[in-house]
């Protein structure tokens, strides 16, 4: 099966045979526009506390409404195939709202995973995840290691 899902339906019935299995699943979601270990760090965390691993990937239109007209650098595709390919990660689905609230939604996680420069009620879907009976986890970020630091050292570099 393709690690990358495009149609949400799969997804539902992907994760109904991975409960019906007794499989733990953990989400968490972000741009992941361009990769590197902080990003590597996070995504291992969250996997060791489940079975499986989903990551909600900001869709190209929704990296530009949050991180504005010059992001993402690295198209959604590519960032889905990188994404999929990490050993920590077992499955990739982009969305395209604001949030992944409605997926958040179809999916139920037994954990939502956030960055710690969140707080619990700010989660897009903590509610949906607490009232199911599952857990909202907070994980710190690696110290400067960031997407924007790489862009103003890429930005500071003459070619």
């Amino acid at each position: 099966m393709d690690k990358i899902i495009y149609n949400t339906e799969v997804l539902t019935k992907l994760v109904a045979e991975l409960k019906n299995k007794s499989r733990k699943i953990v989400f968490t979601n972000g741009c992941f526009d361009i990769i590197h270990a902080g990003h590597v760090a996070y995504l291992n965390k969250a996997k060791q506390l489940g079975d499986i691993l989903i990551v909600g990937l900001n869709s190209d239109s929704s990296v530009k409404k949050l991180k504005g007209n010059n992001r993402p650098i690295v198209t959604e595709d590519d960032r889905a195939y990188i994404i999929s390919n990490l050993k920590s990660v077992d499955f990739v689905v982009i969305f395209s709202d604001d949030t992944p609230y409605n997926l958040i939604g179809k999916i139920k996680p037994d954990y939502l995973v956030k960055g710690s420069d969140y707080k619990e009620q700010e989660v897009a879907g903590s509610d949906i995840v607490k009232s199911c009976g599952g857990q909202v986890v907070l994980v710190d970020y690696v110290n400067g290691k960031s997407t924007t630091n790489i862009i103003k050292k890429i930005k500071n570099v003459s070619l």
